[in-house]
């Protein structure tokens, strides 16, 4: 993993590697507190930074500052994240530590002054979303998918005017999703958002589709590139997570785009990977899926008995793949497009539930700083 020196002007504080500081250009953070937004409904968003603050924010910075020392911040202060929450899911929403655990780590690694506690939202229709670039929403935490009118109405402006969402378990293959809590707990690489979800938004944006999002976005390099060192892997998983899992850092991922950038993304879940507890432990243990093929294995399973359903999900290149479950929401073994059979195998070690969530972490910063630049 290397932090990108080029295309994001940002630097961040990695535990043994030397920082090397770079700065954020507070006049591009198109949304920001008091936002870049306007609340006013029918006036454009105008940029809160002055020309002064905005020369101050991008002086240039020492060429090296050590771990020690405190990362110097720029901009506006206390960029506000928010998260929705629906009704009475606040007693029981999925992965309680995650947003604040991350924020947290976005202040100390970044140059952007986040507030590390997120601002819980009821209902999208509230006028307070126009004060926060970036909104939080695990699937799971609403309850009906179906936008009121208010909501509807407002999400356009929100959308149109640069505000971005971003829906954790948004993608949630068809095999996840005759259990609740399915979903919340295993990733699984698909390009496809939910039903609910794609019905949501086109109540919004009639003419407009989420589309699978390619590997080279900029998206996947807008802060970190690359993966995190994968030498602590087992040898077992390490070819698998590098070469088709998360290949150069990325992801599966579908977006809505609004005049040319990413307003709406959705992943399988990723805030599994983020929380820590109170005395600083990762709240999640986390294991890894791969998919295997050991000799003979086609000439067997062509001929196998299936016990449970099967399912097909969407690969980024838009062919399909069939997912044959034998318990369920528990993938066994699957026949790709191209008619290869492979089985699913399941490995869980300290290394690699530390790398998950080193990577998910480092996935979901790069997504904070897209959108907070563009």
């Amino acid at each position: 993993m290397t932090i990108n020196k080029k295309e994001l002007p940002v630097f961040a504080a990695v535990s043994s590697l030397m920082v090397v500081p770079r700065v954020i250009i507070v006049c591009v953070l198109a949304l920001t507190v008091n936002c870049a937004i306007s609340t006013a409904q029918d006036e454009p968003a105008v940029p809160p930074a002055t020309a002064a603050a905005a020369e101050k924010a991008t002086e240039p910075a020492p060429n090296a500052v050590s771990d020690s020392r405190p990362i110097k911040k720029y901009g506006p202060s206390d960029v506000k994240v928010a998260q929705l929450i629906q009704g009475d899911q606040r007693l029981r929403r999925s992965y309680p530590y995650a947003v604040s655990t991350l924020l947290r780590t976005v202040y100390e690694r970044t140059t952007v002054k986040v507030d590390p506690q997120p601002e819980i939202l009821n209902t999208l229709a509230d006028p307070v979303i126009f004060n926060y670039p970036f909104i939080y929403i695990n699937f799971a935490d609403r309850m009906d998918w179906t936008f009121t009118p208010e909501e509807t109405d407002n999400l356009r402006k929100y959308l149109d005017r640069g505000g971005f969402i971003f829906i954790d378990a948004g993608i949630n293959a068809e095999f996840l999703r005759g259990s609740a809590n399915a979903g919340q707990h295993h990733s699984f690489g698909d390009w496809d958002a939910v039903p609910e979800l794609k019905d949501a938004f086109k109540a919004i944006y009639p003419d407009k589709d989420f589309k699978p999002l390619k590997r080279d976005h900029p998206i996947y390099r807008s802060f970190y590139q690359g993966l995190p060192d994968p030498s602590i892997l087992p040898e077992t998983v390490r070819d698998f997570v590098v070469e088709e899992k998360w290949p150069e850092g990325t992801y599966s991922a579908v977006a809505l785009t609004v005049k040319g950038r990413i307003a709406v993304l959705a992943t399988p879940i990723i805030a599994m990977g983020w929380g820590k507890d109170s005395v600083g432990n990762w709240a999640t243990t986390i294991r890894f899926r791969i998919r295997e093929a050991p000799p003979g294995l086609r000439e067997r399973l062509e001929t196998a008995a299936v016990t449970g359903e099967s399912y097909v999900v969407t690969r980024e290149d838009g062919e399909k793949d069939s997912i044959y479950c034998q318990r369920q929401s528990l993938p066994a073994w699957v026949n790709e497009a191209e008619g290869n059979w492979r089985v699913f195998r399941y490995y869980h070690s300290r290394e690699i539930s530390e790398y998950a969530h080193l990577y998910y972490t480092q996935l979901a910063i790069n997504f904070i700083t897209y959108a907070l630049t563009h």
